[in-house]
């Protein structure tokens, strides 16, 4: 051990003698591993927050949108079609016997939201009492809406956490105090009885599909949206539906049903579309699949062109130092020790270009997350695997000088230039 601990102390001796050369070989490695460590960084974080959002959405859940038509466009398609209700609902309950559950909303049309300290642009949703469940929300204060404000029609809301920060500034640190408080929505009061976390994630859109912005939503009770606010004559009786599937089902086969059900109830209609997160998840892991490869090949490339001028530098090395070879085989040393004393050097360069290329990734990925507004997130095996490939390349491309350097003949070396 102590021969290895002299050895790497001699290569850095060598290294330090010349700073420039040494420092520019560096930079190869630094930019390669610096590459590495950034776009796995941003891979991890990005699968993290898909993984999030599609928790968000309910990887076992089918969505189904109503789509929306010009008013003129509307008249013609409600003559075969009533649109989303609950009897698509009833339907897919009772004949598909992987759906094992439901939640539905419907949008509210929203003139002005007004609470004592100020106002809203929030969006209003009436949903079913399942809703929250299926889209993962978790309270921050108070209560969700529960049966009897269904059934009595109450003028109850549930505050997502955004609405309420903005409806009540003052008191959104302690989202209890919110409790018990009104918003005006329209001409109707309600009775604050509930404010959510902020959901995971930050983003209202994924792999091109809207997923809404719960946290910047107010709730009420589907009866009350449909009794005590007017809507469009034409509107369908619900905006969105999620029918829960079986464990045991694949999403994908199932939505396939699923389509058949409404096309039939619908008179063949295309007036709905139809969301799988779990196929959305997929999609999105292929296209990580895609970005990661890309990334790698790039930082592959970057350390090959380090390793090349870790091979430049070590070649270089045997020429300045060829009496000195010489002069160290005439004294005793052997190919071997020649052979380890440049593979020492060549493993100190790119050990240390290693650490500072994980310093310069790790920097490189936080400065992307910020100005891109990607996710990023640190992975510690991705660190111990980007020093492993660059100490593997380091040493891979050392071997030849290394060698070069311990078959020099000691006569022709002494004599050398």
């Amino acid at each position: 051990m102590n021969k290895y601990i002299v050895l790497l102390k001699d290569a850095i001796a060598e290294l330090s003698a010349q700073k420039l050369r040494t420092f520019l070989t560096l930079l190869g490695m630094i930019f390669g591993v610096g590459a590495v460590i950034a776009m796995l960084n941003i891979g991890e974080g990005a699968e993290r927050q898909a993984l999030k959002l599609i928790d968000s959405m309910g990887v076992n859940n089918i969505i189904v949108e109503s789509k929306e038509y010009p008013s003129e466009e509307l008249v013609e398609i409600r003559e075969e079609s009533l649109g989303l209700s609950m009897g698509d609902v009833n339907a897919a309950l009772s004949t598909l016997p992987f759906v094992e559950g439901f939640s539905a909303s419907k949008k509210i049309r929203v003139h002005d939201i007004y609470s004592d300290e100020s106002k809203s642009q929030a969006e209003v949703l009436g949903v079913t009492l399942s809703y929250f469940e299926h889209a993962n929300l978790k309270l921050a204060s108070g209560r969700l809406l529960n049966e009897t404000d269904n059934t009595t029609i109450s003028q109850s809301a549930v505050l997502g956490f955004d609405a309420a920060a903005e409806l009540f500034p003052d008191l959104i640190s302690d989202p209890s105090r919110i409790i018990d408080k009104y918003v005006k929505v329209n001409h109707v009061w309600l009775s604050v009885v509930g404010v959510l976390n902020p959901p995971p994630g930050d983003k209202n859109e994924f792999q091109g599909v809207k997923i809404g912005g719960d946290r910047y939503r107010i709730f009420i009770p589907v009866s009350t949206s449909t009794q005590k606010f007017s809507s469009d004559v034409l509107a369908s009786e619900l905006d969105t539906i999620k029918l829960n599937i079986s464990k045991q089902s694949d999403p994908v086969i199932a939505a396939k049903a699923v389509e058949q059900l409404m096309q039939l109830r619908h008179g063949g209609v295309d007036d709905y579309t139809l969301v799988i997160p779990a196929a959305l998840l997929e999609q999105q892991k292929q296209t990580q699949q895609i970005f990661n490869i890309v990334m790698a090949c790039v930082a592959g490339i970057s350390l090959l062109v380090g390793g090349i001028g870790i091979m430049n530098i070590m070649l270089a090395n045997v020429m300045e130092r060829t009496k000195e070879i010489g002069l160290l085989r005439a004294v005793g040393a052997t190919q071997k020790d020649i052979k380890e004393q440049f593979l020492a050097e060549s493993f100190a360069i790119s050990v240390l270009g290693g650490i500072l290329g994980i310093v310069f990734g790790l920097v490189l990925s936080e400065i992307i997350g910020t100005y891109s507004g990607w996710a990023v997130s640190w992975s510690i095996p991705a660190i111990f695997l980007s020093l492993s490939i660059c100490m593997i390349v380091g040493v891979g491309f050392g071997v030849f000088p290394a060698i070069k350097a311990s078959k020099l003949n000691p006569i022709d070396a002494l004599h050398s230039d």
